[in-house]
């Protein structure tokens, strides 16, 4: 385009300028907006995540306690039970994490009777009776340690949707001497078995004992 004075107008410059400027605000924006958006969406999907997981997750069951008698969810009729899913030869998170349940319903005192921690073998080929009730004596009498058989485990787990499974190469899955993967959180069900909120087991048996006050209605 030309001026009055048959010279070319230069106005496209600084629109292009303008328009390179806008653009990379737009990059350093964008992280910032995307991070706001998943975290405020994480909040508000929370509630609908446990909507849901509490249909789904958990139901009945069929074990054998530590003294070898079966026991199903309806000997909890009525109380919370904090759930957690490990094995006996655990040498690290398992131990770690009875370890910190058993100092948060010591630091929630009476409001703890409401409560009742059961650990549940995922390894029921070596956690028989008798060694889940020793183990379990390490940490609180309190808790109640639940093996089972093959199937009655696998079934418990699947409706925990529990991840489980040996360690290593076929040969030292083949081993008495294995480990295990498995995933490791805290169930926290209601008197009528639903689930009601899922704790993480890194965190400190204040967090957890604050929690479980603000999950449980006091008596």
């Amino acid at each position: 385009m030309q001026n009055r004075n048959g010279g070319r107008r230069k106005i496209k410059q600084p629109v292009q300028k303008q328009s390179a400027r806008l653009s990379e605000a737009k990059k350093r924006v964008a992280p910032v907006l995307i991070i706001a958006v998943l975290f405020l969406g994480a909040i508000g999907m929370r509630g609908i995540f446990l909507k849901r997981a509490s249909a789904t997750l958990g139901g009945s069951y069929t074990l054998i306690d530590m003294h070898g008698h079966p026991l199903t969810e309806r000997q909890f009729q009525g109380r919370y039970t904090l759930i957690y899913f490990g094995y006996t030869h655990c040498i690290d998170v398992c131990p770690l994490t009875l370890a910190t349940v058993t100092q948060a319903l010591e630091l929630m005192g009476k409001a703890s009777h409401q409560i009742v921690p059961l650990f549940i073998t995922v390894d029921p080929s070596r956690d028989t009776p008798e060694v889940v009730a020793d183990y379990v004596s390490h940490f609180s009498p309190d808790i109640v340690g639940l093996t089972g058989t093959e199937s009655q485990i696998q079934a418990v787990i699947k409706s925990f949707h529990v991840m489980a499974r040996r360690r290593g190469s076929p040969a030292d899955r083949m081993s008495s001497d294995y480990l295990m993967d498995h995933s490791s959180v805290l169930y926290l069900m209601d008197g009528d078995n639903r689930l009601v909120s899922v704790l993480p087991v890194d965190t400190s048996p204040q967090e957890i004992a604050t929690r479980l006050r603000r999950l449980v209605p006091a008596s």
